[in-house]
């Protein structure tokens, strides 16, 4: 079917207000579900951050201080999978044979902000899963556990820009994977992303593997990782810091990303959704 929208300056309040409508509704579904979806966002991570981070350098088979390390990877995950999974699953269900994205079109707001619509609502679930995240993670880690406090800000920003792109990602799966093929789309697609995304490692301790180093670029989560290692790991008492990726190019990476999941989406939606 067509979907057709009302048109006109008279339109615009009509359209935001059906856009924040449709997102309200969407933040009291995810409220009323909060324990599926606290299990879901946070029993990974949890128990990634113990094991790697506490019982491995406990045992020696880790360096003291990994969990530092290892957090900024975490937090990637965590905002990752919180918000890809909340534009992935739900958008392959509207986009199935029932078509019950069509409840949306007819809306009184333009198709793009639809999308727009999905793609904000999953990004503040993957802010709101870091959010959390982050007073759990000295429980876990104890005196492992360590943060800058004087970057805050750049935090912030680059939890955001993760949360952007990994629903901007989710759009895209969700539109190009069928219904029937989520599950395997799941394990051939977002597992190798966790596993090149620099989450477990630093980017520059690949120097003696060049190859899989450059094959990590074209990883956004590698970029997000290493961002937010710089903003989060603070330096040795003799100044040394960790070395990661300029943060140009994590931010730069992260926006490229971005636009490019948008551009592709949105073409893939208004393909699949209108014709």
């Amino acid at each position: 079917m067509t979907a057709t929208h009302p048109s006109g300056r008279g339109t615009t309040g009509l359209a935001f207000a059906a856009f924040a409508a449709i997102l309200h509704r969407d933040i009291v579904v995810t409220a009323r579900g909060f324990v599926v979806f606290a299990v879901h966002a946070f029993v990974q991570p949890v128990l990634f951050l113990f094991v790697f981070g506490v019982v491995l350098p406990a045992t020696g088979l880790a360096v003291q201080g990994y969990g530092a390390l290892l957090l900024p990877g975490i937090v990637t995950m965590t905002v990752f999978f919180a918000s890809a999974q909340a534009v992935m699953a739900p958008l392959a269900v509207d986009l199935c044979h029932l078509r019950e994205i069509d409840d949306r079109l007819l809306a009184p707001t333009p198709v793009p902000a639809i999308v727009l619509e999905k793609i904000a609502f999953a990004a503040l679930r993957g802010v709101l899963a870091a959010a959390i995240l982050f007073p759990l993670a000295p429980l876990v880690l104890g005196g492992e556990f360590q943060v800058r406090a004087d970057s805050i800000p750049l935090l912030a920003g680059i939890v955001v820009l993760t949360a952007i792109v990994s629903a901007a990602g989710g759009l895209v799966f969700g539109v190009l994977v069928p219904t029937d093929q989520l599950g395997l789309a799941f394990a051939a697609l977002f597992t190798p992303l966790v596993f090149t995304g620099c989450l477990q490692y630093p980017w520059s301790t690949l120097d003696t593997l060049p190859g899989f180093q450059i094959v990590t670029l074209v990883n956004p989560l590698t970029y997000s990782a290493e961002g937010l290692r710089f903003a989060m790991i603070p330096a040795l008492p003799d100044g040394t810091r960790t070395p990661t990726l300029d943060i140009a190019w994590a931010v730069a990476g992260l926006i490229a990303f971005t636009t490019l999941f948008l551009v592709t989406g949105m073409r893939a939606f208004h393909r699949r959704a209108i014709h």
